[in-house]
């Protein structure tokens, strides 16, 4: 099964105490290699001038003064040279951001988890640093926030409060070292640019394909699921939302086989779990199993389209293109899996349901006990059955379920036209209407199909990817 990568970002309201944790061999059991784009100065005044700033124009929350990024590394990589490995994945975002940055590279304590801890600054240095001179008395109150006049800061006994300040004429009131925060690092499409940038730069040095990390895609037709880390204490409710998103994934592979267009599958996941979730928790805040139920009825209406759509008829093999006879024999195996799911649990279920709902009676308790037994069991089936759909997929390099449908019907549409151009040419030969030219290049087609079919495996692996809330 295709892995997928882990980048994480939060914000630092104490960027100089985390970097001393993050590099310090004291603090930190397994610490492999520390690096940095700017020295020890640097971040200390940044902190000072964010913190500044923050009690200046008196924002609710905490300052914040850095960000962090933890990314996690394939194990592969502890083969490779430490300081090699970080001073690259630093540089790359150094050099693409102009930003300065400090990393280190750990393990954790099980050493089960190789990874990168990048914190950048938001801020560059000013080429000279922006002094303002009071050319008044400037006046500020115990929050660090400006006030027009003296009397806005002096007690009731005429003087001055303690902790506010009184700047002189002529007397320094303001120096900025550094640029406002750029605005790119707040954008909802940084993070997902970044993923893909470093999960692109952690593929260049595995070289087995297979291995390659993914990205996950959240505008697909899947819901993410979460990694449950050692003694998270919400383990069980993380578990609980995982296996209703997994519900729903298995859900939308059978949509996809069933004929349902991806456009329509995303549109239901669009109107019926992120609309209503948001509505939900700006109602009544996180409640984890209102969540649930409102994926499990998306689910549910999306199983009702799959059984009022008959399956596609299955590919005829009559198409001397190798590239794409090959994807019709995948597309064909699929699709009797598929059915055969169909069946279970369009008929074989539903009939032992009923079987279960006709058994009554105190002497009945073994009959009911059986039947139950053996729903369970066929239920079970039916759960394993609907994961190896992927996998069979996987074997020929597509991610998933989605990005291979996605490339089939893509190739039905070369290889129609193609079909087309071929009938046109052979009726104008027959009719002798025009000179005759050349026929549609089967050669141009089979190249095609190849690039699309390479185009469809390196597509991101859009499901089982750690999600955010």
């Amino acid at each position: 099964m295709a892995r997928h990568s882990f980048i994480r970002m939060s914000k630092l309201p104490n960027v100089k105490g985390r970097i001393d944790y993050i590099s310090s061999p004291d603090r930190q059991e397994n610490l492999y290699a520390t690096y940095q784009t700017a020295d020890t100065e640097f971040w200390k005044n940044l902190a000072f001038e964010s913190q500044q700033e923050f009690r200046r124009f008196g924002t609710e929350g905490k300052c914040i003064e850095a960000r962090e990024l933890i990314i996690a590394l394939p194990e592969v990589y502890t083969t490779y040279d430490p300081q090699q490995v970080l001073k690259e994945f630093t540089e790359e975002f150094h050099k693409r951001y102009g930003v300065e940055c400090v990393s280190a590279l750990h393990h954790n304590k099980r050493k089960t988890n190789y990874h990168i801890h990048l914190i950048f600054s938001e801020r560059t240095l000013l080429p000279e640093p922006d002094i303002k001179i009071a050319s008044r008395s400037v006046f500020y109150d115990e929050t660090g926030k400006r006030v027009r006049t003296k009397k806005e800061i002096t007690g009731e006994d005429g003087k001055i409060r303690p902790g506010c300040t009184v700047i002189k004429k002529g007397e320094v009131y303001e120096q900025h070292m550094f640029t406002p925060k750029d605005e790119r690092f707040k954008d909802k499409g940084f993070l997902h640019n970044l993923k893909e940038i470093y999960t692109d730069l952690i593929n260049r040095h595995i070289s087995d394909p297979t291995q390659h990390l993914r990205v996950f895609d959240p505008n697909g037709v899947y819901l993410a699921t979460k990694k449950i880390g050692k003694n998270n204490p919400k383990a069980a409710e993380i578990e609980a939302d995982n296996a209703v998103r997994q519900e729903w994934n298995r859900t939308a592979d059978m949509a996809l086989l069933s004929g349902i267009a991806e456009e329509t599958i995303i549109e239901l996941k669009n109107e019926e779990i992120h609309n209503k979730a948001a509505d939900s928790v700006t109602k009544h805040g996180w409640l984890p199993e209102l969540f649930r139920k409102i994926v499990r009825t998306a689910k549910e209406l999306l199983q009702g389209m799959i059984r009022e759509k008959p399956m596609p008829p299955k590919p005829v093999l009559n198409m001397d293109i190798a590239e794409f006879r090959k994807m019709q024999k995948l597309m064909i195996k699929v699709q009797d899996k598929a059915k055969h799911i169909r069946q279970m649990q369009d008929t074989d279920l539903p009939r032992l349901k009923t079987q279960l709902a006709g058994v009554k009676g105190i002497f009945k308790g073994k009959e009911r006990k059986a039947l139950e037994q053996e729903i369970q069991k066929l239920e079970q089936t039916i759960r394993e059955e609907l994961d190896a759909l992927p996998t069979i997929l996987e074997e020929d390099g597509y991610p998933d379920v989605q990005a291979f449908t996605a490339t089939y019907r893509k190739a039905e549409k070369i290889v129609s036209q193609y079909n087309r151009d071929l009938a046109q040419w052979e009726r104008t030969v027959q009719e002798k209407k025009h000179p005759v030219e050349k026929p549609p290049e089967k050669q141009s087609v089979r190249d095609q199909l190849r690039r699309l079919q390479e185009e469809g495996r390196k597509k991101t692996r859009n499901r089982n990817r750690d999600y955010e809330r």
